[in-house]
């Protein structure tokens, strides 16, 4: 069992059941799943940087990406319905536990004039999105054969009834939110 895991187990799941006053164990609030998007606005000039962004996200998530392709064509983006234009991974289980740990101890330390999180980047029901702007943060990415810098959005699906049990479920696990 991964460590933020065991922490959620053991410490969180009574703190959160004894400030909401929750009347079943079921309704404790806990980590859905986390979706990592990344865009990659230049695949439609060329294909080959969708490679370097896929080969990137694989090894931050421990998991391959699926390419996500265009909905709608746009003209002034020279762009097409069903042109690949960025890739995304869903984590769950033990790889979500295990990306959150080090998105929380290292990769977010690691970001200059780090001062913690918005904590207003919440869904309304629970939901955190995050955005980073380069990948280099993380520690499985080689700062040498990084070609072009890269962000991507992190998006935390809790199965929290509103943002305040969102925030306290994160805040509890070791999100850096903004005071």
């Amino acid at each position: 069992m991964n460590r933020l895991q065991e922490k959620y187990q053991t410490s969180v799941r009574t703190e959160l059941a004894n400030k909401f006053q929750y009347k079943s164990s079921m309704e404790i609030p806990r980590l859905e799943k986390i979706v990592i998007n990344m865009g990659v606005g230049d695949a439609v000039a060329n294909a080959k940087v969708l490679d370097d962004a896929v080969e990137e996200l694989t090894l931050i998530a421990g998991q391959k990406p699926v390419v996500t392709k265009a909905k709608k064509s746009v003209a002034n983006f020279k762009l097409r319905e069903g042109m690949p234009i960025g890739c995304k991974v869903t984590l769950r289980g033990q790889r979500m536990y295990e990306f959150l740990d080090k998105l929380v101890s290292i990769a977010l330390p690691r970001v200059r004039d780090f001062h913690g999180i918005n904590g207003n980047a919440f869904d309304g029901r629970g939901n955190y999105t995050l955005g980073v702007k380069e990948q280099l943060i993380f520690p499985e990415i080689n700062f040498d054969k990084v070609k072009k810098v890269r962000g991507m959005d992190i998006v935390i699906v809790t199965t929290a009834k509103s943002d305040e049990e969102g925030r306290t479920l994160l805040q509890l696990m070791g999100m850096p939110f903004r005071k």
